[in-house]
C-alpha cells in the first residue's frame, strides 16, 4: 500500500482547480442562493496528510514523484439525437480505461458527484462550470482509489474496465425537463441512458462482473439506478452496486429546519425527477421523499453496500449545520474543524449518527447488502487513495475500505461493519475546512 501523503498532490488539485466563478462565491453562496456543491470543492485540508509523497530511493538517484494514471474525456455523439445533454446543451462525456488480464471482462462504473442546483439561478450558474457543461471538463482526470490501476493501491478492481461517467446535470442523473426562458437543459435520465447504451456498445454488454458506483450526488444517483443498471445484464452477470457519501438524511439542522428537505424539493419539482424515481417508493411518499436514500434502500432488490461517514462532512456543513441556521455563527469552528466542536454540538452530532444507524437497520438484515460505517468526519471515500487503501487508510476492526468492499463484493466474508461512536477511532482522515 502506498502513503496516505500521496493525497497532498489531489488536495493541491482541488484546491487551484476551483474553477473562478466559484471561487468569487467565497463560502459557496451565491446571490442569497446555496449553491450546494461538493465538500471538496472548498479549499481544505486533511489532519493527518503532509508534504507530497515522494518514494525515495538508495544512493543518488533522484526521488521519484507519484503520479496517478491520467484518463482522457470520451464524448458521447449519439447523445444529442435523444436529448441526453448536459446543463447548457452540450454533449455528456465519461472517462475510460480499458481493462486487461483477469479484469478483461469486469466492469466497474462510477458515478460522479457534484451537488445539485434547485433554482433557475443556481443552474444558470452551474452551467457556466464543469457540474453543467462538458465545455468546461477537464480533459483528463486522474484515476485514484478505486478506479487506480495498480494492485498495490486497488487490490481487487485494479485490472477491471474502470469509467468515471461526469455529472452535469445537477439532479443525480434522474432529471428530464427543461426551462427555455433560461435556456436549462434538465436531462440527467437521458444521460444516463446515454451513457450506459455508450458503455454496452463498447464491450459491457459481455461483463462478466459489474460494480456500479459513485460518490455524494453520484452514490445517491447509484442507490436510485442501481436495479436499473442490474436489468441491463443477464442473469448469470453479477452485478452489484457501492454508494460511497451518498446516505443523505431527512434531518432537521440546528435550527429546527429541514434544511436539505427544501432543498431537494427545489430540485425535484424544477428538473422533474418524480417520474424517474422508484415507483415503489413515490406511490405511497412525496418524490421530495423518495429522493431521500432512507426511503429506498431497503427495497432495493440488487446487492448494494452503503460506505458512509457516521458524521457526513458535507452535511454537516449543508445540511445540519448550514450558515442559514447558524446567523450568530455560533457553529461555525465546529463546522469547519471537528476537533473544535463543544460538548452539546458533539451531542447533536451523535444524534444524528444514532439516526443514520437506525435508518440502515432494515437494510442490513440482508445478507446481499454490505456496509461500512466509520466514524469520521469524512465525504467520499472510494476516490481518494488515502481513504481506500493506504498504509494509514481508515479501518474498523483492523480491515480498510477497499478490503471491505473486496469481501463483500466476491463474498470472502461478511461485510457489515459499524464502528464506534466518535471519538474512539483514530484511524480517521477528518476533514478541516479553510
Amino acid at each position: 500500500m502506498v502513503s496516505s501523503r500521496v493525497f497532498m498532490i489531489w488536495v493541491w488539485a482541488v484546491v487551484v482547480g476551483i474553477p473562478a466563478a466559484t471561487a468569487a462565491t467565497g463560502d459557496g453562496w451565491f446571490h442569497g442562493e446555496r449553491v450546494y456543491e461538493e465538500a471538496e470543492e472548498a479549499a481544505l485540508i486533511y489532519t493527518n496528510v503532509t508534504g507530497v509523497y515522494s518514494p525515495k530511493f538508495h544512493g543518488n538517484e533522484s526521488k521519484a514523484v507519484y503520479s496517478p494514471l491520467m484518463v482522457g474525456l470520451t464524448l458521447i455523439p449519439a447523445a444529442a439525437a435523444t436529448g441526453a445533454v448536459c446543463l447548457d446543451g452540450t454533449l455528456p462525456g465519461y472517462h475510460l480505461h480499458r481493462g486487461f488480464g483477469s479484469g478483461a471482462n469486469s466492469w466497474l462504473i462510477q458515478l460522479e458527484g457534484g451537488g445539485w442546483c434547485n433554482s433557475i439561478r443556481t443552474c444558470v450558474y452551474r452551467k457556466t462550470t464543469r457540474r453543467g457543461s462538458s465545455r468546461y471538463m477537464e480533459k483528463q482526470l486522474a484515476f485514484t482509489g478505486i478506479l487506480s490501476n495498480r494492485a498495490e493501491e486497488n487490490p481487487d478492481f485494479y485490472n477491471w474496465n474502470r469509467v468515471k461517467v461526469r455529472y452535469c446535470d445537477g439532479a443525480s442523473f434522474l432529471g428530464d425537463s427543461e426551462n427555455k426562458a433560461a435556456q436549462l437543459q434538465f436531462r440527467g435520465q437521458r444521460i444516463w441512458v446515454a451513457a450506459m447504451q455508450d458503455l454496452m456498445s463498447k464491450g459491457m454488454r459481455n461483463a462478466h462482473q459489474a460494480l456500479l458506483s459513485g460518490c455524494s450526488a453520484g452514490g445517491l444517483a447509484t442507490i436510485l439506478h442501481c436495479d436499473e443498471f442490474s436489468e441491463l445484464f443477464p442473469r448469470t452477470t453479477k452485478v452489484k452496486c457501492l454508494s460511497d457519501a451518498g446516505l443523505f438524511l431527512d434531518s432537521l439542522d440546528v435550527a429546527g429546519v429541514r434544511t436539505l428537505r427544501n432543498m431537494y424539493s427545489g430540485v425535484v419539482s424544477l428538473q422533474g425527477v418524480g417520474k424517474n424515481l422508484p415507483r415503489v417508493c413515490t406511490n405511497h411518499l412525496d418524490p421530495t421523499l423518495c429522493f431521500f436514500p432512507q426511503h429506498i434502500i431497503a427495497s432495493v432488490k440488487t446487492p448494494l453496500f452503503i460506505l458512509n461517514a457516521a458524521y457526513d462532512s458535507w452535511q454537516i456543513q449543508s445540511s445540519l449545520a448550514p450558515p442559514s441556521a447558524d446567523p450568530h455563527g455560533l457553529w461555525n469552528d465546529c463546522r469547519k474543524n471537528n476537533a473544535r466542536c463543544n460538548p452539546s454540538q458533539i451531542q447533536f452530532l451523535q444524534g444524528f449518527r444514532n439516526r443514520m444507524l437506525r435508518t440502515v437497520r432494515r437494510f442490513s438484515m440482508s445478507k446481499a447488502n454490505g456496509m461500512f460505517i466509520n466514524s469520521c468526519f469524512a465525504h467520499c471515500q472510494t476516490e481518494r487513495q488515502d481513504t481506500w487503501f493506504a498504509d494509514d487508510s481508515p479501518v474498523i476492526r483492523n480491515k480498510a475500505i477497499a478490503l471491505a468492499v473486496g469481501d463483500w463484493y466476491f463474498g470472502r466474508s461478511a461485510a457489515r461493519a459499524v464502528d464506534c461512536a466518535y471519538p474512539c477511532d483514530q484511524t480517521c482522515h477528518n476533514l478541516v475546512f479553510k
